[in-house]
């Protein structure tokens, strides 16, 4: 599994400073700050820590935790991580630019299978409209952003699209990113709980397992191959979202996989060891505690 990521490389963008804006109609969005720098870095350097990061959001979001920890905990993300770049996750194809209008398969945020360009566009740019202009199948998008402009020159493979979703202007919704956060967290889970308690579930919740886990997918990425220190597989991923979605399915069939979930705070974690049950000493230490206690007040202990 390592050895897979170790000679692999991708590209993403991300800003230095992000901010939480509210649209017109009420809406919360995590856009660029006005004065963001944007940089090219790698997602897959640290695959391992962006999955587990994404899964633990999620997590969190499941426990039902207040909004503002919620937020807290997607702007450290996406600082550290960039945008999910839902804009071009969602459609049939990255390259929905270039139809009469946007196809998109079941989700959870657009019930129609289909909408006009400049309206699915409007679902990212709620704030400050971009230069864009749309008849029929014919674009055309312009920016004077020197940054933008150079990004444009490094990224030129990228569809159109992407390049767009690269903008300062270009914003996610918060509801949405909670949804993505949360699938993520119970597609974990339903794998790990899946095998934990298998004897104890009937064919009916075992079913109910596999069908959820079944639903998880997207469309696979493209890749080439370049000529670096030594020969480099590079994937060609349109969106952040798509490139954790295949990492962590990679981790999660990995014979050898190391996601473990902490026995005291339920978090996901990498195991470095196979017997390891806690994702910190200090989890393990805090666990022991309780179960003494428990044990003096002859109340009942963390189950083990």
């Amino acid at each position: 599994m390592k050895d897979l990521f170790q000679n692999s490389s991708s590209n993403w963008v991300r800003y230095n400073k992000y901010e939480w804006r509210t649209s017109a109609d009420g809406k919360c969005y995590i856009t660029p700050a006005a004065d963001a720098k944007p940089s090219i870095y790698n997602p897959i350097k640290d695959y391992e820590k962006l999955v587990l990061t994404a899964i633990n959001i999620g997590t969190t979001a499941m426990n039902k935790a207040s909004e503002s920890e919620l937020k807290e905990a997607i702007m450290g993300f996406v600082s550290e991580s960039g945008m999910l770049g839902l804009m071009t996750a969602l459609p049939t194809t990255p390259d929905f630019i270039t139809y009469e209008a946007v196809y998109l398969p079941k989700n959870h945020f657009i019930k129609e299978e289909n909408i006009s360009t400049e309206r699915y566009l409007s679902c990212f740019f709620p704030f400050d409209k971009i230069d864009f202009r749309k008849k029929g199948s014919e674009s055309c998008w312009n920016t004077d952003n020197p940054e933008m402009m150079a990004l444009i020159m490094t990224m030129k493979n990228k569809p159109q699209a992407v390049m767009m979703s690269f903008q300062r202007e270009y914003a996610e919704s918060y509801d949405w990113l909670i949804e993505v956060f949360r699938d993520w967290a119970f597609t974990f889970f339903s794998s790990f709980l899946y095998y934990q308690d298998y004897d104890k579930l009937d064919e009916n919740e075992r079913s109910l397992y596999r069908q959820g886990m079944a639903a998880f997918g997207g469309v696979a990425p493209t890749y080439h191959i370049e000529l670096r220190e030594r020969p480099t597989l590079v994937w060609d991923f349109n969106s952040l979202l798509l490139c954790i979605q295949m990492m962590f399915s990679f981790m999660l069939t990995d014979d050898d996989s190391s996601l473990k979930v902490c026995k005291h705070c339920g978090k996901a974690f990498a195991a470095t060891r196979s017997n390891m049950e806690f994702c910190s000493p200090q989890c393990k230490n805090q666990y022991n505690v309780y179960k003494s206690r428990a044990k003096k007040n002859n109340t009942p202990a963390p189950e083990d």
